[in-house]
């Protein structure tokens, strides 16, 4: 319960934070409640800005190419930004952009969905 309490916290600073993919958490928060609380996996399930995604990764291990594309894109228009504007050093901008690289590899390497 507390890996996924933890896993929700991330994916939730995720939407807000270019650097943390919020997929994956997600993915790992429903992961660990599926385990620890039916009733906090149940709601996770019924949100309407989650649930989708949850579901198609529980059913068929994938996710859909819209949402890796609004990872992705956001991942880069807001964390370029933040990058570009924000971080004053060059081996702190490196970072960043490493950092940001991996984030997009992880959604990336995940199984796309076929459309139906």
């Amino acid at each position: 319960m507390s890996a996924g309490l933890l896993f929700l916290l991330l994916a939730l600073a995720g939407v807000f934070l270019p650097l943390l993919p919020t997929t994956p958490f997600l993915l790992l928060t429903a992961a660990c409640f599926s385990k620890s609380s039916e009733r906090c996996h149940q709601r996770l399930l019924a949100s309407r800005l989650f649930g989708p995604t949850i579901k198609r990764w529980e059913r068929q291990r994938c996710v859909n190419c819209r949402t890796k594309w609004i990872a992705v894109l956001s991942m880069l228009a807001v964390g370029g930004c933040s990058v570009v504007f924000a971080v004053p050093t060059l081996a702190g901008q490196i970072a960043c952009a490493a950092l940001m690289a991996v984030g997009g590899a992880v959604v990336i390497s995940l199984k796309t969905c076929i459309p139906h």
